[in-house]
C-alpha cells in the first residue's frame, strides 16, 4: 500500500527530562505537551533509600545530573527539565540556581528545575502568599517552605501526608482534600508539590471550587519549558495556562457542588 500521502511523521521538538528513579507519572507529564513536542525521559540511578531529605540531595548530586544530562545529548534536546522538586529546594535558592548551570554545562542546552519553575509561575500569577500541600514528611515540607521563604514568599497554610515511599498511589480525593485543609486566609494560589503525585485532573475542579489559581509540580515543569521553546503547555481552564474562563467568577455551580473527580483516581510518583 502506498502510503506516501501521509507526509509525516511532523518534525518533533525535544526537551528532555531527568527525573528520580522511582518516578512514575511519565503519562501525566505528556499530557501537557503539544503535538510538535517530545518528551525524553532518563532516570537517576536507583539508591536504597526512603524519600526524605537524604534523598533529595542524593538524587540531585551534580556528578549524577551530569551523567543523565549526557546520556540525553544523544537526542539533541532544546532543553533539558530536572523533574525532582525536593531535589531542586534541598540546597536552597543558591543550589538550584547552581543545578541549572551544572545541567547546562553537561548538556550545552539551557536547563531548569521544578523549584525553579514553580519560582517562574508565581512570578507570572503575581502570586506571593500561597497555600501549600505536600505528600512530604514534616522536614522535608519544612525545607520547601524554607526555600519558598528565602524567594520572598509566604505559605497561608499547608497540609501534608508524611509519606515516604509510593506516593503515585495516592489517589486524587486524598489530594483535594488535602487542598482544602491547606488554604486558610488570603493565598493567592495553591501548591501542590512533588512531581509524583497526580494532579493534572484536579487541577481546573480546585480552581472553580477556590477561586484561585493552583499550581503543581509537573504543571510547572512542562510550563516553563514549553514556554523556553515559545509553546505553550496543553491544559484546559488551569489559570497558569491562560485557562481561567470559568475557575474565577463570583460563586457558580461548579463552586458550590464541588469538584467532580474523574473515576481514574489512582496514578503514579514522589519528587
Amino acid at each position: 500500500m502506498d502510503v506516501s500521502f501521509l507526509g509525516g511523521p511532523r518534525p518533533q521538538r525535544g526537551v528532555g527530562v531527568v527525573a528520580p528513579f522511582d518516578f512514575a507519572l511519565d503519562r501525566e507529564l505528556w499530557r501537557w505537551v503539544p503535538d510538535d513536542v517530545s518528551l525524553h525521559l532518563t532516570r537517576t540511578p536507583f539508591v536504597p533509600v526512603e524519600v526524605s531529605l537524604d534523598l533529595a540531595r542524593l538524587v540531585s548530586e551534580h556528578e549524577t545530573l551530569g551523567e543523565a544530562v549526557r546520556a540525553l545529548n544523544a537526542v539533541a534536546p532544546e532543553i533539558i527539565s530536572y523533574a525532582c522538586t525536593s531535589g531542586s529546594f534541598v540546597g536552597g535558592v543558591a543550589g538550584e540556581r547552581a543545578m541549572c548551570e551544572a545541567m547546562t554545562r553537561a548538556g550545552a542546552v539551557p536547563s531548569l528545575t521544578t523549584s525553579g519553575a514553580l519560582l517562574e509561575a508565581l512570578a507570572e500569577l503575581g502570586a506571593g502568599r500561597i497555600a501549600l500541600v505536600t505528600p512530604y514528611t514534616v522536614s522535608v515540607t519544612q525545607s520547601l517552605e524554607e526555600y519558598l521563604a528565602e524567594a520572598g514568599i509566604t505559605v497561608t497554610g499547608r497540609a501534608y501526608m508524611g509519606l515516604t515511599s509510593h506516593i503515585w498511589k495516592v489517589p486524587y480525593r486524598e489530594v483535594v482534600d488535602m487542598a482544602r485543609d491547606s488554604v486558610r486566609g488570603s493565598a493567592d494560589a495553591l501548591f501542590i508539590s512533588c512531581t509524583n503525585l497526580p494532579t493534572y485532573d484536579v487541577i481546573p475542579q480546585l480552581e472553580a471550587e477556590l477561586r484561585i489559581p493552583v499550581i503543581s509540580a509537573n504543571q510547572v515543569t512542562m510550563w516553563a519549558a514549553l514556554r523556553h521553546l515559545g509553546t505553550r503547555a496543553v491544559g484546559p481552564y488551569q489559570a497558569l495556562l491562560g485557562g481561567t474562563s470559568h475557575a474565577f467568577g463570583s460563586g457558580g455551580e461548579s463552586a458550590r457542588r464541588g469538584p467532580v473527580l474523574p473515576e481514574q483516581n489512582q496514578q503514579e510518583g514522589w519528587a
